[in-house]
């Protein structure tokens, strides 16, 4: 029994293995009271059906559902996206859904009174510091309770013996028990034949969001993208908020062979992990506004915006998207959007995407300038220029010379 006085505690809740068999832990070894709470970020209807019934019947109390699919996408994913983060070649699609499940966990909590929180993450991932640096930055007084840092589990493959010891259903198998994580942004895999990089995964039995180029279409699928500051706005001319934007372009890509990366990364915590990661509608969007930014932005800008992506991206994923760094780091980028606004028009085909064409209205392009006919350009400028460019060059040449 954990001498730990607790008496009410909100779990960050999902049904699946790991969460199912917190709340009876919880009961078992605080003797508290457990109110469940499930962050809807897009996972899919289906992921909430009997979700009630079985947060009851394993001893929660209730079960609260609470939508942040427009916070997620509005606060999290396009300041992201205009930063350009990438981690790895990782789109940041589990790292961003964090916080804002922690800030509702955090809200849940509060208003119930609770004085702990609760997670199902493991000891070994990223995702244990994402929710509890949030929590920490939001509601420091509350204790925080990761069961994986305290019990005897060791393994998938205990908890699910715990799990059939107490009789609770579970959506998986021991030969299925991949561990997905899926919100409106992607879908990630990892586990079982994926853990060895030298196996090749299965994708047709693996990949749910959308096919393998080999099974796209032989067609391409062309569509335009417009953006006002640097935000995607607009989809073929139609006017669409960011959740049904992303849902649109997500069935596209998928259907297309957009967007699966096979990915062995550097965990925060120190190992290499792999994963195989879907994100067809992201890899659009990036894609779109990488390429309308080298319309709009100037060089020094563009340059070093590509350093601020990289340490923005470390950011997030480090789960310290409530610093005063990110915040710092916004203003920078918000500076830099006021004039990525225009059309892109976008190609995919057999897991390519490729631009097919852009427009803006603060384009710093100038055809007379770049074409290779008669222009006003003055080609003898160059001449001083090099000279200029070439002196330190020369110099060291010289000296060089006496060796």
């Amino acid at each position: 029994m954990n001498t730990t006085t607790v008496k009410k505690a909100v779990l960050a809740y999902s049904g699946g293995l790991d969460t199912s068999i917190i709340i009876p832990w919880l009961k078992e070894n605080y003797g508290c009271e457990v109110i469940a709470m499930a962050a809807d970020v897009g996972q899919g209807a289906d992921d909430f059906e009997g979700l009630e019934e079985k947060a009851l019947a394993t001893g929660a109390s209730k079960l609260y559902i609470i939508d942040v699919k427009d916070e997620l996408v509005n606060d999290f994913i396009w300041p992201t996206l205009k930063a350009g983060a990438r981690y790895e070649g990782y789109l940041l699609g589990t790292s961003f859904a964090r916080p804002p499940i922690a800030k509702a966990l955090v809200e849940v909590a509060r208003k119930e009174g609770a004085d702990a929180i609760a997670h199902g993450c493991t000891g070994k991932g990223n995702d244990q510091v994402r929710f509890e640096l949030a929590a920490k930055a939001l509601a420091p007084e509350l204790k925080v309770i990761a069961p994986w840092r305290e019990w005897d589990i060791k393994s998938r493959e205990d908890a699910i013996d715990y799990a059939e010891a107490r009789a609770i259903p579970l959506k998986l198998t021991r030969e299925t028990n991949y561990s997905r994580d899926r919100n409106l942004w992607h879908l990630s895999h990892e586990g079982l034949d994926i853990e060895n990089p030298a196996h090749e995964p299965n994708y047709e039995a693996l990949l749910k969001l959308g096919v393998t180029p080999e099974a796209a279409p032989d067609e391409p699928t062309y569509l335009r993208l417009s953006f006002e500051k640097g935000i995607p706005v607009a989809l073929d001319g139609e006017k669409m908020a960011g959740v049904a934007l992303i849902e649109k372009l997500n069935a596209l890509g998928g259907a297309n062979g957009i967007g699966v990366i096979d990915l062995v990364e550097n965990r925060l915590v120190g190992m290499k992990s792999r994963g195989i990661y879907e994100t067809p509608g992201g890899t659009i969007l990036y894609t779109a506004h990488d390429a309308l930014e080298t319309l709009c932005l100037d060089k020094e800008s563009a340059h070093f915006k590509q350093l601020i992506a990289q340490r923005y991206a470390d950011i997030v994923y480090n789960g310290q998207w409530y610093s005063p760094l990110r915040v710092a780091l916004d203003a920078f980028v918000e500076s830099t959007q006021e004039t990525v606004c225009g059309d892109v028009n976008l190609k995919l085909y057999k897991g390519n995407v490729t631009t097919a064409g852009m427009t803006s209205p603060y384009s710093l392009y100038d055809l007379d300038l770049a074409s290779f006919g008669e222009s006003d350009y003055n080609h003898a400028d160059a001449t001083g220029f090099i000279n200029l460019l070439a002196l330190p060059i020369k110099i060291t040449a010289k000296q060089r010379a006496w060796e």
